[in-house]
């Protein structure tokens, strides 16, 4: 038998998910009182799954190391959330959004997993709306939808640009519900550093108190991780600052394999880089896209001119604009998949097209749909469709009322009105593919480790399609977790309270302030930022949009060059017994200097293209991905000391409902 069991359920795919459900173990109500699940995560994933299984009755300890639950990153999640309601009837249905999410993922992703996210999609949208999420509706009282990326239905359910907000408002209310109950016990500004395995099994974890600098032991029956993804590796990214692998990392060091790590999304519609001053960059939700069009100049000396200053972009002729995506992908537009719209804009650039100072944007114009939709606007009132000014009027109110405060948004940090003159965007990292390995249930290779949401690797494969993270992270949390985890739940009903007297707890706790000590120790001279931005530029000059065996290899060199040059001269004022964000930041960088070698590693053995994952050796004559058969598998790294050494399983992607075939969106 594989190491890799994935356990995927025998018969028909659409049947699977079901026929699972009903040959499971459950736990019955009186003894879910008995068992603890420590949940490492509060966004999407965490605080759904933290508030379902504290309804079912489990007794749930939740850990973020934000001052509240609703400062996840989850929160900033703009555009939408996709299911397949068909609420358009354009022909949407489960097996449609199944064959688009495995397609986007570029054929990387396990078909299983997938159909059942799909299936479940549905659910998800009843859910939040009897929660009270307040998704935009049509005029007809329905739920309103929009497309996004890599599809040809509407299928995405919005809040305006604050979906992700208001489904966190959603689940925070369901986790306060079970936090007044006492069921879910809450612990903020807290941050998981270990996980405790004993007799082969997660049985709890280490924390620190971010606030007094206190070393905890915490004690579980199961323990889910869902922490997110880990794209500050590139220090530049639209995640939040604080966002981590620490989580994920520290249970891979305890046996869990990591999966596909070198699969890491650049989204298209970010605000550009202004200079080495800046510490994040800001996303424009790809929603935009319905209405915007991409482009950039035809001709080097309007480039030219735009950049120093002597014409503006709406004094170019429409003639003399290259609407790049509608010319390369007549059938999908602007709204192909993210990966493909990054790496046409990154083409275009490097072609010397890019339109500001740095060279490295395009524009996202509204200027036609402004007048598209001033001019239906002005029919339905009866008013003159051939007054200007009125048109510009009246279509400006739909754009405001549709995307009004990410254009508001865009205007604070840039000082131009996008109303008046296109937006500047260009690709920045924006979400990882790849994370924990886990099986059907959803469990790592650590027995009664789980991992949820964008912790885990399971159903995006080498690309997400828009407004599939926020689908994914409810569905693991709210209707595939709380299933699958009484499984292996079940047979600890006798078991009563872990103690955390062990000597596996207590070896753990000395990890954890040895390392902490080290750190402290050390009187280098460097920051800890310094060396998280030379990581930086490591990763996206060598691991980025595009990568190729030369640069792979010289990263793996620097990166661990760099490791070596952290521990011996970083500096981290203050003490471990304090509030002490320096300290908390330290340890971050040092999963992230590890985990980038292992990104590095993984690209590099990689030899092909797939989604996210563009290595310049393998690309069709026309620039696209080029895939390989023999790469048809998900790459688990095992853990053995440095990652240098870490040693990969595969599992084999079988198809047997889809073809696989070149993707196209020509």
């Amino acid at each position: 038998m594989s190491i890799l069991d994935s356990k995927i359920p025998e018969g028909p795919l659409a049947d699977k998910w079901t026929k699972h459900k009903n040959e499971i173990n459950l736990v019955n109500p009186a003894n879910k009182r008995l068992i603890d699940v420590i949940v490492v995560g509060t966004g999407l994933a965490g605080g759904s799954a933290a508030a379902t299984l504290a309804e079912l009755g489990y007794n749930v300890k939740s850990f973020c190391f934000q001052d509240s639950p609703r400062r996840a990153h989850s929160i900033a999640a703009q555009g939408g959330i996709n299911a397949a309601k068909n609420y358009q009837g354009d022909g949407d249905s489960t097996y449609r959004l199944f064959y688009d999410t495995v397609k986007g993922g570029d054929y990387r992703s396990r078909e299983a997993n997938v159909y059942r996210l799909a299936e479940v999609s549905t659910n998800i949208i009843d859910q939040c709306v009897a929660q009270g999420v307040p998704f935009a509706r049509e005029y007809g009282g329905l739920l309103d939808n929009r497309s996004f990326g890599g599809v040809l239905v509407s299928r995405t359910f919005y809040a305006k640009g604050q979906t992700g907000q208001q489904l966190l408002l959603g689940a925070y209310a369901a986790m306060n519900r079970q936090i007044g109950r006492g069921k879910i016990k809450m612990y903020t500004r807290h941050e998981m550093l270990d996980v405790v395995v004993v007799d082969g099994k997660a049985r709890g974890i280490i924390a620190r108190n971010l606030v007094t600098g206190e070393i905890e032991r915490h004690s579980a029956h199961a323990v889910v991780i869902a922490s997110g993804g880990y794209g500050n590796a590139f220090y530049l990214s639209t995640y939040a600052m604080g966002s981590n692998v620490t989580a994920a990392w520290k249970a891979h060091k305890r046996g869990a394999f990591f999966a596909n790590p070198c699969y890491t999304q650049i989204h298209p519609t970010c605000i550009p880089v202004s200079g080495d001053h800046q510490s994040k960059l800001t996303l424009m939700s790809e929603s935009l896209r319905n209405d915007g069009r991409i482009w950039v100049p035809k001709h080097k000396k309007d480039v030219e001119a735009i950049r120093n200053g002597s014409l503006k972009p709406t004094e170019i002729a429409e003639e003399d604009r290259d609407y790049y995506l509608e010319r390369r992908y007549p059938a999908f537009g602007n709204l192909v998949p993210r990966d493909v719209a990054s790496r046409a804009a990154k083409e275009r650039c490097d072609a010397g097209y890019g339109v500001n100072q740095t060279g490295e944007a395009v524009y996202l114009d509204f200027s036609a749909a402004i007048e598209r939709y001033g001019k239906e606007q002005a029919h339905v009132k009866g008013l003159d469709e051939n007054d200007t000014a009125l048109v510009q009027k009246l279509g400006k109110g739909v754009i405001e009322n549709k995307y009004g405060n990410l254009f508001q948004m865009y205007e604070k940090i840039v000082d131009q009105n996008p109303y008046e003159t296109p937006m500047m965007i260009y690709p920045a990292v924006h979400y990882t593919m790849g994370g924990l390995w886990v099986d059907y249930n959803l469990m790592t290779t650590v027995p009664g480790l789980y991992a949820i949401g964008e912790a885990n690797f399971s159903d995006h494969g080498a690309n997400r399609l828009g407004a599939s993270a926020l689908m994914q992270g409810l569905a693991d949390g709210y209707f595939v977790l709380p299933y699958t985890i009484g499984d292996y739940l079940a047979h600890d009903i006798r078991t009563g309270p872990i103690p955390t007297d062990t000597k596996e707890f207590e070896e753990a706790e000395a990890k954890v302030r040895s390392d902490i000590d080290k750190l402290i120790a050390n009187k280098g001279s460097k920051s800890v930022d310094y060396f998280h931005k030379k990581l930086g530029k490591i990763m996206w000059n060598k691991c980025g949009m595009a990568r190729n065996e030369k640069d792979l290899k010289s990263a793996i060199k620097e990166i661990a060059e760099l490791r070596d040059e952290f521990y011996k001269d970083v500096f981290v004022p203050g003490d471990q017994n304090e509030y002490n964000e320096e300290l908390a930041k330290a340890g971050r960088v040092a999963d992230f200097l590890e985990l980038g070698e292992l990104f590095a590693k993984d690209a590099l053995e990689r030899e092909e293209s797939a989604g996210g994952h563009f290595r310049e050796e393998y690309q069709t004559d026309s620039g696209e991905a080029m895939r390989r058969k023999e790469y048809q598998y998900v790459s688990a790294w095992e853990y053995k000391g440095q990652p240098s050494e870490a040693v990969e399983h595969k599992e084999s992607l079988d198809y047997e409902n889809i073809e696989v075939k070149e993707r196209s969106y020509k």
